[in-house]
């Protein structure tokens, strides 16, 4: 199953359609694309017995698919590549920080640069289905809805200011943390574990890697952070960015101008135009 925010309202695929859910279901889910997640059981068995012959067009562009998360919980180095061009050692547990929801944007978002050394990060994206504290990492996939395709923008400068690290101030300004087009349920993919990852400048690959890669897969992250974490229908994981970002270059590499396109194999493509903001 695919799910999107299609004109501000929850749609879920149908075939080369989109589809209407609040009004496919005769009220019985809100149109809010957030809400979905704290009914997710309820509303796959629903979606499972089919939408019928009736079009309840979904009309309208593609926004955030997962809008209003309570947390957005972001995995540090958590590809080993990634990690060595980081000059950082294997990490033998997840690096764990926030991004802030102010930061979410969605496909064709248009996003200022703030200055001239902000970089990339393209992400797999994991959204919560069912509440999950304590959960045994090999039941891990059982608590997510489904996947989708990140970009963790991040003002290396910023994320660096002493005295100590600050990730989250420098990976959350506006539209630093663009999610979408769609939410893709795991079922829908071949291989949920061994997924193709990229990003592209203007159609110049940056990032090239694969999610088997992950140090911390996506079932082992969810029990791992539900050891403290009370993780919630809704919430985000961005789980990890694979090599070539633009710090761990010589000479180091920063973002300008262009379309900034991030793909995952099954779940698709999202854009979004860069554009000076200082």
């Amino acid at each position: 199953m695919r799910v999107a925010n299609v004109g501000g309202r929850l749609a879920v695929a149908a075939g080369d359609r989109w589809v209407d859910v609040a009004t496919a279901s005769a009220g019985r889910f809100s149109p809010d694309p957030q809400a979905v997640y704290d009914r997710w059981d309820e509303f796959v068995a629903w979606a499972g017995e089919g939408l019928g012959a009736e079009a309840f067009p979904a009309t309208g562009g593609l926004g955030t698919p997962v809008p209003a998360p309570r947390q957005i919980v972001a995995i540090g180095l958590n590809y080993r590549e990634h990690a060595i061009e980081s000059n950082m050692a294997i990490p033998e547990h997840p690096v764990v920080f926030t991004k802030f929801q102010s930061s979410l944007a969605g496909p064709d978002a248009v996003v200022e640069l703030p200055s001239d050394g902000v970089d990339w990060e393209v992400e797999l994206v994991v959204v919560i289905g069912r509440e999950a504290h304590k959960v045994p990492a090999e039941k891990g996939w059982d608590f997510v809805a489904g996947l989708t395709v990140g970009q963790d923008l991040s003002w290396r400068a910023v994320q660096g200011r002493g005295p100590a690290p600050q990730f989250a101030i420098g990976k959350s300004y506006p539209g630093f943390s663009p999610i979408g087009p769609v939410v893709v349920t795991p079922d829908e993919l071949a291989d949920k574990d061994d997924l193709a990852i990229s990003c592209a400048l203007d159609g110049e690959v940056l990032q090239d890697g694969r999610t088997s890669d992950l140090i911390f897969g996506v079932a082992e992250l969810v029990g791992r952070l539900s050891e403290s974490l009370t993780l919630y229908p809704g919430d985000v994981i961005f789980t990890g960015t694979p090599k070539g970002v633009g710090m761990g270059r010589t000479p180091k590499r920063f973002l300008v101008p262009g379309t900034l396109t991030s793909s995952i194999e099954g779940i698709g493509d999202l854009s979004v135009t860069l554009v000076n903001g200082f």
